[in-house]
């Protein structure tokens, strides 16, 4: 190790409030999607109602996800510890 650099601590302040809303999000996406989905299933072809919930999920989730790492890459911080 360099004499002239200190070392870094990694440090994460991520707390629930942070996520919260993105998880009512996702979870409302969840909620909507299955409500369309029961009532396509009453129709002619319910196979639509299916592939319309797993659209709707596959769709979402990568967003979902995306929206968690900005996050949580956005509370790490890398600092300087104290050379005593």
């Amino acid at each position: 190790m360099d004499a002239g650099r200190p070392p870094y601590a990694v440090r994460c302040d991520l707390a629930f409030g942070d996520i919260y809303l993105q998880v009512m999000a996702w979870m409302a996406v969840i909620f909507v999607s299955l409500a369309a989905g029961l009532g396509l299933m009453g129709s002619s072809r319910p196979i639509f109602a299916l592939v319309g919930v797993g659209l709707i999920l596959v769709l979402s989730l990568p967003f979902l996800l995306f929206a968690f790492v900005t996050t949580l890459l956005n509370h790490i911080h890398l600092e300087p510890e104290k050379v005593e």
